[in-house]
């Protein structure tokens, strides 16, 4: 292998500072991971050819990545950085354009040409690859490869990397903000007995030296850790639903004796679709169509590939996260990770910090699935009972620039917010318009905060400001104190940030509290009654 001199790094220009966050240190390896550094910023990924072939006995993996890419703007003798995260080896590198030398350096691959690239110029880069990936222990939370049989003793092995990243075991652009804008194309390779099951539409299958060749095709951008195989004794079933883009094919596949258990769970499937289409507008990636994949772990929302271990039950493994039963009435798996087709797969955040993104819509997904398949009463009673989970640890925004995701709260407390502003523009046909818009004017794109609150709050002709700072950059819940003497009724905020606009509607009242106190003249002297559809706190003094 050719060596790389390492002086690259120190004159670079990057500033390689530590953070710190709640005993977090945050390192250069931190920041190069993060970040649009200045390795990563003059090239834009088009597409990703790879192919990969697992070993059960081994616990390894091998295969390729041909990364094809247009350079953006001119430079002259620049380095690429591609991610490859230890123990996993690049056993061969060529370029469609001259490499000076390359050198991996941790979980780094550096790649140096002499040579200025113009902008709009193309050229590619093929990666072989192998090794011992890391081993999941928690899949999906941890993230690794999972090396595992089904009920019957059969090899299944499969790999969740959302928050290690995907370069956990395959060589790519592991940064959330490059989507390969023309989507991919992958090859499992799996012995005979096995299948392969990828993203997008099976395009070709073929056996050689006794293995199986699956081919599975992606047209549309895809972030990189939802490129995920399936290996194991899967069987396929097919349906299909007709939508708003017109025919959406589903293909779901899962193990082999769990066929009749899935065709009965996975009729949720067509009211799941009619819901989101609904609230969110068309299911964003007809040309590579709908399906579940059953995996040896709880579930993940890889793209047109979503992972589905739920056990074929309704709730959460059997529970209502809710609290209230009304999650039992539904498949939590099916419903939420389809619900990330929409947030996290269409609308992806740019940087892990704002994964609230992905996750809070997804989550306030349930509610609105909940109304469509139920009614409005049964969807406010599971939004008030989701609120019960939020702990208000650390702010929801995480760290940027070191692929640092803030608190777990984004799931339920950012719901909650979303819930609360539903409230506050007390209109659902434009909170519809908002949500559908978004995913239009978004559509496949990467996202920042700063863009969904600016464009929410325009669309809503209401300032969330204060409301996103509130819930978003803070762990402190607003507190409604108040007291009522007959008709008269004295109110303020307390434990808000400054000037917090949030508006209160309660019977045929409004009152837009604020750190002083006010006073309400009622109409009689009975007692009043405030909303729980609020994320706030009630304090009566």
């Amino acid at each position: 292998m050719k060596k790389i001199s390492y002086s690259i790094l120190l004159v670079s220009g990057l500033a390689f500072g530590q953070f710190f966050e709640k005993g977090k240190t945050f390192t250069k390896q931190d920041t190069l991971k993060g970040s649009n550094t200045e390795f990563r910023n003059f090239w834009d990924v088009k597409k990703y050819e790879l192919s990969v072939e697992p070993n059960f006995q081994q616990k390894s993996i091998a295969g390729n990545n041909k990364i094809s890419f247009e350079i953006t703007k001119d430079i002259s003798n620049p380095v690429f950085q591609i991610d490859l995260q230890q123990p996993m080896k690049a056993d061969k590198i060529e370029g469609s354009f001259p490499i000076a030398n390359y050198k991996q350096d941790g979980d780094f691959i550096w790649i140096t040409t002499h040579k200025k690239l113009k902008k709009g110029e193309k050229y590619s880069i093929n990666i072989t690859y192998s090794g011992n990936p890391v081993i999941a222990k928690r899949a999906p939370w941890d993230g690794g490869w999972i090396f595992t049989t089904d009920e019957k003793g059969n090899p299944w092995m499969s790999v969740a990397d959302e928050g290690i990243g995907a370069s956990i075991w395959l060589p790519t652009k592991d940064i959330w903000s490059d989507e390969p804008d023309n989507g991919i194309i992958m090859k499992i390779i799996t012995p005979k007995d096995l299948v392969g099951v990828g993203n997008g539409r099976l395009i070709s299958k073929k056996t050689e030296n006794n293995k199986n060749i699956f081919t599975w095709e992606v047209k549309n951008p895809i972030n990189a850790y939802s490129i995920i195989p399936n290996i194991g004794k899967y069987v396929n079933f097919k349906d299909s639903y007709t939508g708003e883009k017109g025919k959406l094919d589903l293909d779901h596949w899962v193990i082999d004796y769990n066929l009749e258990k899935a065709k009965k769970q996975f009729q949720q499937v067509k009211p799941m679709l009619k819901a989101f289409e609904y609230w969110f507008g068309p299911y964003p990636f007809y040309e590579d169509s709908y399906k579940l994949v059953e995996s040896p772990h709880l579930g993940m929302e890889h793209q047109s590939n979503i992972a589905y271990g739920n056990g074929y039950q309704n709730g959460y493994l059997g529970r209502d996260l809710s609290g209230t039963g009304v999650g039992l009435n539904w498949d939590f798996i099916i419903i939420h990770e389809s619900g990330h087709e929409w947030f996290a797969n269409n609308i992806t955040a740019k940087d892990q910090a704002d994964m609230w993104i992905h996750e809070a819509f997804t989550n306030y997904s349930e509610v609105l699935f909940t109304e469509n398949y139920m009614n409005k009463k049964s969807a406010d009673i599971y939004a008030q009972g989701i609120q019960n989970n939020i702990e208000n640890d650390v702010p929801i925004i995480g760290k940027y620039g070191v692929r640092n995701e803030g608190s777990g709260d984004m799931y339920a407390k950012g719901a909650s917010m979303i819930h609360t502003m539903r409230q506050i523009i007390n209109d659902d046909a434009k909170f519809r318009e908002i949500l559908r818009g978004l995913n239009k004017d978004f559509y496949h794109q990467t996202v920042t905060t700063e863009q969904v609150e600016k464009y929410i709050s325009e669309k809503a002709g209401f300032d969330f400001t204060t409301i996103f700072n509130q819930y978003l950059r803070t762990t402190d819940v607003p507190i409604l104190e108040y007291s009522q003497k007959g008709a008269e009724l004295k109110y303020r905020f307390v434990n808000g940030v400054k000037n917090l606009n949030l508006p209160i509607r309660f019977g045929e009242y409004t009152i837009s509290p604020s750190e002083s106190w006010q006073t309400l003249k009622l109409k009689n002297s009975n007692l009043v009654e405030f909303s729980k559809n609020y994320y706030i706190r009630y304090k009566k003094i």
